[in-house]
């Protein structure tokens, strides 16, 4: 396995405007969606980011996927910077880096059968010759469990699970070294969850890819990702490997993150931590630490500095004035 990381993120930012006016707008304040952002994936692992919604997960995986261009910050693939790439070179990298969505129901275009949905990515970023591509697309629809007759099917006349299964078959017939994973198995029957799950864990180490993925579900984070971040109102808190992460939470925010999920035996008892107030607007984040104001034990040094980065445990990280 190579040592490189198959995608690196340096500083990343992204600041959406605010606007005021009609005919003549005018900018009044920042919504400030990922405000400097560090990790690194390597190859054929996977690394989750978790967090409540609006803290900045999928907006970093737009970033990643070039569906938005930063405000700062860049991401490297290749020891290349993603966003400033054009032409073949951006096909080359649309080709490498695929994605599958929350909602199977509106990803898939209803007007296209099964056998062009997965053939997708092949027609629009790369020209491979007819036969190879119908060669690719049924050995992708094999792997994920689907029938080759099925590809002449349209998406209405498959369940959840199975349209999800097409959105995985359309994700890997290019053979990607990443793939983005935003929430793929919450909008499905939880009798279904474990399937895909199961599917994508195969996957990953048949093909040796690589996942990014985007959940909130911490039962899905724990048994399909390598290493965890922790993400409050556009910054990492916390990183560590899952095991490490999850038998030994340091930052308050991770903490209260995992006393809110349900225990995994009902016999099981936990701490539970109830946050005070409501998460603050991005537009207008607290000063110093943006966890302080819900935080139970800030201390008078929150509200002023931002806390740096300190490594606790071997590639465990934490944001947090508790252990500066």
């Amino acid at each position: 396995m190579s040592a490189t990381p198959v995608l690196q993120v340096r500083g990343l930012k992204k600041h959406f405007p605010v606007t005021k006016g009609f005919l003549w707008k005018k900018v009044v304040g920042w919504v400030q969606a990922v405000d400097g952002v560090d990790f690194s994936i390597r190859q054929g692992k996977t690394l989750a980011i978790v967090g409540e919604s609006g803290c900045g997960k999928t907006t970093t995986a737009k970033l990643v996927l070039c569906l938005e261009q930063p405000s700062a910050g860049e991401v490297l693939a290749d020891g290349k910077n993603v966003h400033a790439l054009a032409g073949d070179a951006l096909r080359d990298y649309r080709t490498t880096v695929q994605a599958v969505f929350q909602d199977p129901w509106s990803s898939l275009n209803p007007r296209m059968r099964v056998r062009d949905i997965v053939a997708e990515p092949l027609v629009v970023n790369r020209k491979f010759p007819e036969r190879e591509i119908e060669e690719r697309v049924e050995d992708a629809m094999s792997r994920v469990g689907l029938r080759r007759q099925q590809a002449n099917l349209y998406p209405h006349e498959f369940s959840g699970g199975q349209r999800q299964r097409i959105a995985v078959a359309s994700a890997l017939v290019s053979k990607p070294k990443l793939i983005i994973l935003d929430e793929p198995v919450s909008a499905l029957d939880v009798s279904i969850r474990a399937q895909i799950m199961n599917l994508l864990v195969d996957l990953q180490q048949q093909y040796d890819v690589s996942y990014l993925l985007i959940a909130h579900h911490l039962a899905t984070t724990r048994y399909m990702a390598n290493e965890v971040a922790v993400m409050y109102l556009g910054k990492i808190v916390e990183k560590a490997p899952t095991r490490e992460l999850f038998g030994n939470p340091l930052h308050p925010y991770t903490k209260a993150l995992f006393s809110a999920a349900l225990p995994s035996h009902p016999d099981i008892t936990h701490e539970e931590i109830i946050l005070k107030g409501e998460v603050p607007s991005p537009i207008n984040p607290p000063s110093g630490c943006r966890f302080h104001p819900r935080c139970p034990f800030a201390k008078a040094e929150c509200s002023v500095a931002v806390p740096i980065e300190k490594e606790m445990a071997a590639g465990h990280v934490v944001a947090c004035h508790l252990y500066s």
